[in-house]
């Protein structure tokens, strides 16, 4: 969050003046308590951030793209976008101190955009990763990545809002994807969205190019359950039962008269036709508040449910269907099968 900012007290006035009052600081103070926040921020997050420079084979022979990277371990893990580094035959890797690297992938997960690369550089500083979960809309958001080729380029703006999904190359709904405002270009995507606190919030992912302000990113809680299952396995295999949908909190009354383990669950924007979900019942507006016994919180914590594990095991949905508790079976597919 910004720095508070006190008021200020009137000069002192004549005796015929009105009586000294509290006025609000002037514009020179509010940018200073601004500025302070985002060049903090800049300061923590900027010697984390890489460009990535990646050459593929194209119908035209070498074609070259590139994006922006954070380092999130000291011994050389990046993650950034997988649509950064598909199809890369080679990656370059240039970290903050113009030292250019070879990099590897070590995996990547199309359905949420997401992958880790590796370069062979050890003692590196690595970002401080947050907690998504706890942002809000209005909140300062900062930017730092490499539009257009520009290195290490910061830009500022706020929370636009929390929940929008977007649907990946692959065609798969990703949930929970941060809306801002931050200003970001071509280049910027795989950069770190950051809060006041130089804490890595998201990964900038998509921008809408004839829109004025509306850009996207992966939300940190996301990132950080991908990142690690592909650094573990090199894939992610997920089960899926077909829904889209965002967290949100339940009426308290609702909780206690079914004594629900969580104050807020997902609610359900849509049901994909044929799918696992459908055939069970689950309706548009439904809140799913728990997977089996395992109360549901959040769409992250339903993503880290269904796991490859969940795949042809018959489960139990619990619902909150307008002010009424259904529980329904679902038999979850494997992802791939969508």
């Amino acid at each position: 969050m910004a720095p508070d900012l006190d008021f200020l007290s009137a000069d002192s006035v004549s005796e015929y003046a009105a009586p000294p009052q509290a006025i609000p600081p002037g514009e020179d103070e509010l940018l200073d308590a601004y500025s302070a926040a985002v060049t903090s921020a800049a300061a923590r997050i900027t010697p984390s951030v890489v460009n990535i420079e990646v050459k593929t084979q194209g119908r035209r022979g070498e074609e070259r793209g590139g994006g922006s990277g954070f380092l999130f371990t000291p011994d050389g893990f990046i993650l950034t976008n997988c649509h950064v580094v598909a199809g890369a035959a080679s990656i370059d890797v240039t970290l903050i101190d113009g030292t250019r690297c070879t990099a590897t992938v070590v995996g990547s997960d199309p359905h949420t955009d997401l992958a880790v690369i590796r370069v062979s550089a050890p003692n590196q500083i690595p970002a401080r990763l947050g907690d998504s979960d706890l942002i809000r809309p209005g909140q300062i958001a900062i930017a730092v990545g490499n539009p257009l080729g520009f290195q290490t380029t910061v830009t500022a703006g706020v929370i636009s809002a929390l929940g929008r999904t977007m649907r990946a190359q692959s065609g798969r709904l990703i949930d929970s994807v941060i809306q801002t405002d931050a200003a970001l270009n071509p280049g910027n995507s795989g950069g770190p969205l950051v809060n006041s606190r130089g804490e890595v919030i998201g990964v900038n992912t998509a921008v809408i190019r004839p829109a004025q302000g509306i850009c996207f990113a992966i939300g940190v809680n996301m990132a950080k359950f991908v990142a690690a299952r592909l650094i573990r396995d090199g894939y992610i295999t997920r089960s899926y039962i077909g829904v889209a949908g965002q967290g949100v909190s339940i009426h308290r009354r609702l909780v206690r008269f079914y004594n629900l383990g969580v104050e807020s669950g997902v609610l359900v924007h849509s049901v994909e036709k044929k799918s696992p979900a459908e055939r069970s019942g689950v309706r548009e507006g439904d809140i799913i508040v728990a997977y089996g016994e395992t109360p549901v919180s959040s769409v992250d914590h339903l993503h880290r449910i269904l796991s490859e594990e969940q795949i042809g095991r018959e489960s139990t949905l619990t619902l909150i269907r307008s002010t009424e508790k259904v529980i329904v079976s679902v038999v979850p597919v494997p992802a791939a099968a969508q």
